[in-house]
């Protein structure tokens, strides 16, 4: 079993849809970024990254590159999932993921995004685990100048269908 963590932070202020977690918040600004700026599946490809002793998103997503330039961020975490599993033989057990923002709530959809997270992940919702926080006002999260993630990721060697049983729940 490896263990990574991820992290990322982005700025508001551009006019794309705001979208975190693969879920679109309408009326909020969107995050400056180079990709569609969705910081959540950023974090989680960093940490599966660091899981696999493969660096980190910068050394594979660089904001250099126009392939990256506007994509979906769902794209960048199937690739960082992919890396991993080529290169290591690791797939994902389990997600836990912080947002700290003072915007947006992500109150009920919560629910959403851990559902399009578990899809990416090819997890049970059970086993991906997503929490909001405030930044109780401090630093530029807690002026609302922008949102930061953190995510920690347990993945296990071996091809997925020996990580798991017919019931979709961990194999071993």
């Amino acid at each position: 079993m490896r263990v990574g963590i991820g992290y990322d932070i982005h700025r508001f202020g551009s006019d794309a849809p705001l979208i975190l977690g693969g879920v679109t918040f309408p009326g909020e600004p969107g995050l400056i970024a180079h990709s569609d700026g969705d910081a959540v599946m950023h974090a989680i490809a960093d940490a599966a990254l660091g899981a696999a002793g493969l660096g980190d998103i910068g050394d594979y997503f660089p904001d250099t590159d126009p392939k990256w330039e506007d994509a979906d961020s769902s794209l960048i975490l199937t690739e960082a999932l992919r890396l991993a599993a080529e290169k290591r033989s690791l797939y994902p057990v389990n997600v836990d993921v912080n947002v700290v923002a003072q915007r947006p709530r992500l109150g009920e959809k919560k629910a959403i995004m851990r559902g399009r997270l578990a899809e990416i992940l090819s997890l049970p919702a059970e086993q991906v685990n997503l929490k909001a926080r405030t930044a109780e006002g401090l630093g530029p999260v807690g002026r609302g100048e922008a949102v930061e993630v953190q995510a920690l990721i347990l993945m296990e060697e071996g091809p997925p269908e020996n990580l798991r049983t017919t019931s979709g729940s961990p194999g071993r």
